[in-house]
């Protein structure tokens, strides 16, 4: 860890000095600075490490002192070096965890109702509104792309973006099946019903890092229907591609041209291509154990939502919450910390023991 720290304290140095010399060149400047301010978090904490270890030194010289008060002050003082050490020393391992490079991008979220009928399909609207008010709550920007809604104030599928720096990075672990416990309102025996919503967190990807070529896809246009499959648009503004390798199909009809709505499907099937391609690199690297919380399986139970008993539960890494309605209202961070922090330990703990 000092070799790795030792590496980025001489690059922070580096750029510092090409900053004082980079003189009109602002195209340079610019990545220099940003350079700088993604190394800086680890250079700050590893200057306060290296002040700790030689404020430890120091002490240690006197543990020795004749004088008995002063050898039980630096006692006292070495032992809380040792523990400002330890935290110091965990804290800089976490930050030397490599990073995801799809950590700061943007996302494209889809909700689809699972089992469960109208039910499933109310459940996907209260999750639609949880992740809006999660990302009000974190002042970023939700752009929905398609929405198909049920006649009773469900909604069967939606795909929305959320942008904002590291929205990625915050949602990534909520990929998977969600499941919700209550009784409907349609239900009148007072029963308990049991349905599934199916979400999928993608990252927003650049063109320049994954080309289609025209000869993989078909594209049907059509016109835009409502709820209930009326027409609500005389010309033909909606865009379905079916992506032909893959058989995968995005359909778009919110915009109001037909161009808006092939971009808007595009973006979303390069970014569940990419996230194809990084599910079938990982499965390549034979080496490294894919973690159970970074891999998204959809077909994993994640969460359940227990109306009945006011519960939230994480079965990925068995944590409960006793503010459902709380939760509903995007108050999410409790499970989105822990799975972030047990998901750095566990690459954490790879990394060392790749190391020994």
């Amino acid at each position: 860890m000092l070799e790795k720290l030792k590496g980025i304290l001489n690059r922070y140095q580096d750029i510092e000095k090409q900053l004082s010399e980079v003189g009109d060149d602002y195209t340079r400047a610019i990545e220099l600075s940003k350079e700088r301010s993604e190394l800086e978090s680890v250079v700050n904490k590893a200057n306060a490490y290296q002040d700790t270890l030689e404020k430890m030194s120091e002490t240690e010289a006197l543990l020795d002192a004749d004088d008995d008060d002063m050898r039980a002050l630096a006692e006292m003082e070495m032992e809380a070096l040792r523990e400002q050490r330890d935290q110091l020393e965990n804290q800089l391992k976490a930050m030397l965890v490599p990073k995801d490079p799809r950590d700061k991008r943007n996302v494209i979220m889809e909700i689809r109702a699972g089992t469960g009928g109208d039910e499933a399909g109310l459940f996907a609207a209260d999750l639609f509104r949880m992740y809006s008010r999660y990302a009000e709550r974190q002042n970023w920007n939700i752009e929905v792309l398609s929405i198909n809604e049920t006649g009773i104030g469900g909604i069967k599928e939606v795909s929305f973006m959320i942008k904002g720096n590291g929205a990625y990075s915050k949602l990534k672990y909520e990929s998977g099946v969600h499941r919700v416990q209550r009784v409907p309102e349609t239900e009148s025996q007072g029963r308990i019903h049991t349905s599934t919503v199916t979400v999928a967190v993608l990252a927003e990807v650049d063109d320049v890092e994954i080309s289609i070529p025209d000869s993989d896809i078909h594209i049907d246009v059509y016109k835009s229907a409502g709820a209930g499959g009326q027409n609500v648009q005389k010309n033909a503004t909606a865009v379905r591609i079916t992506h032909i390798p893959s058989g995968m199909v995005i359909a778009c009809q919110d915009e109001r041209s037909q161009l808006q709505n092939k971009t808007r499907a595009m973006s979303i099937l390069k970014a569940r291509l990419y996230e194809e391609e990084e599910r079938k690199k990982q499965e390549k690297e034979a080496a490294t154990r894919r973690s159970q919380i970074g891999s998204g399986q959809r077909a994993e139970k994640i969460r359940t939502y227990n109306f009945p008993q006011n519960r939230v539960t994480d079965h990925r890494i068995n944590l409960s919450s006793y503010n459902l309605t709380g939760v509903l209202y995007g108050d999410i961070d409790e499970f989105i910390d822990e799975l972030t922090l047990v998901d750095e330990s566990e690459k954490l703990a790879m990394i060392e023991e790749n190391n020994h």
